[in-house]
């Protein structure tokens, strides 16, 4: 049950928010919305209120706002691009046409704004409790619980160097990923000394991914409450950090430094919803909040079918200063329906594989 709950409110809630702020900016520039869907068509059910049919369709990979004059996701090319219909899309000058493709990517960050801001305000923030190198958590199975170390004990030196600083110890640390260090530390007065490896984990340093060593242990820390205006500072700096993280393993990717066998779908998504939402509502909207940016970085690619490729399309046109024709428009979006088919078709492989695997 939790992993369904997980399901609807991450991907349901993701999808429709995104879909709002298409609908926001369209309304707002006097577009006709002629649908608004959850899902890809076909349609299961829907339900005409005003101008707008609401609707849930089959395929809940995404969703679409179908503007008068625009060819979406929906493949409907019966929509007139008359000029003289005000509410059309082809009536709008450039900027607004801009601003209703941008709408749903600045809802999905604008979303993660919020969701961080929410669990700052209710989680307040977790400070260092003292300078010194004080162990505050040990992680199961690490090498720092293979040897012993304890929460409250205080480590004093590695490879020799004496430390007393917290960032000072975990510097030397960092810098010796899959190496053997000698760790020196305090347990009840009693000083101890092990020799063991510590593993790697990747972290962003000049731009992209590097290995930095950890023994599995983290500082020891207090709560603070937050204040209101520190959360909202704190929501634009957890999704900018979300942001760049997303950029940087994008750009690792399409380099060939990180593996497309890493990349997860649906599938992936679910079993991850589905265990933050047994961690708890917090844990389940920072996971939220972490898609949220994704979904906005990946919406913006210049690909036919994304926001980005019709972004690319309305400059264009604004260039051109007369609008692609509609067999034009309809190849180019049946082109990135099928890139994006097939990058799914990729995702669903390695979900599969990894449920195979236990991976």
């Amino acid at each position: 049950m939790s992993t369904i709950i997980g399901i609807v409110v991450v991907v349901g809630g993701i999808i429709f928010f995104h879909e709002l702020g298409h609908y926001t900016f369209a309304k707002l520039s006097g577009m006709r919305v002629e649908q608004f869907s959850i899902g890809f068509p076909p349609k299961i059910y829907g339900k005409k209120i005003g101008e707008t049919e609401y609707q849930l369709s089959a395929i809940p990979l995404g969703g679409f706002v179908k503007v008068t004059g625009v060819i979406d996701e929906s493949l409907d090319t019966e929509s007139t691009v008359d000029r003289d219909d005000h509410k059309s899309f082809a009536s709008k000058p450039t900027w607004q046409k801009l601003l209703f493709i941008s709408g749903g990517v600045l809802f999905n960050l604008i979303l993660a704004v919020i969701l961080f801001f929410t669990i700052t305000m209710f989680r307040g923030f977790q400070e260092p409790a003292t300078e010194k190198a004080v162990v505050g958590t040990v992680v199961e199975g690490y090498p720092a619980d293979s040897v012993g170390m304890e929460k409250g004990d205080r480590i004093v030196a590695i490879d020799g160097q004496k430390v007393e600083k917290w960032e000072d110890m975990t510097a030397l640390i960092h810098n010796h990923p899959n190496d053997t260090i000698a760790v020196s530390w305090l347990n009840e007065g009693r000083q101890k000394t092990a020799r063991l490896k510590t593993r790697a984990q990747k972290t962003i340093k000049d731009g992209k991914f590097q290995d930095i060593g950890i023994i599995g242990i983290g500082a020891a820390t207090q709560n603070r409450p937050a204040g209101f205006l520190e959360s909202i500072g704190q929501g634009f700096a957890l999704t900018g950090y979300w942001l760049k993280i997303t950029v940087v393993s994008l750009k690792e990717m399409i380099m060939g430094h990180v593996s497309l066998k890493n990349v997860g779908g649906p599938v992936m998504i679910a079993q991850m919803a589905g265990e933050s939402a047994r961690s708890g509502v917090l844990t389940l909207l920072g996971f939220m909040a972490v898609i949220s940016v994704n979904l906005a970085l990946l919406n913006i690619l210049p690909i036919p079918a994304l926001d980005g490729g019709h972004l690319i399309i309305i400059l264009v046109e604004g260039i051109r200063g007369r609008e692609l024709s509609n067999k034009t428009k309809l190849r180019i979006q049946k082109i990135g329906m099928l890139i994006i088919f097939l990058l799914m078709g990729l995702v669903f492989y390695n979900d599969i594989a990894r449920l195979i695997t236990g991976g």
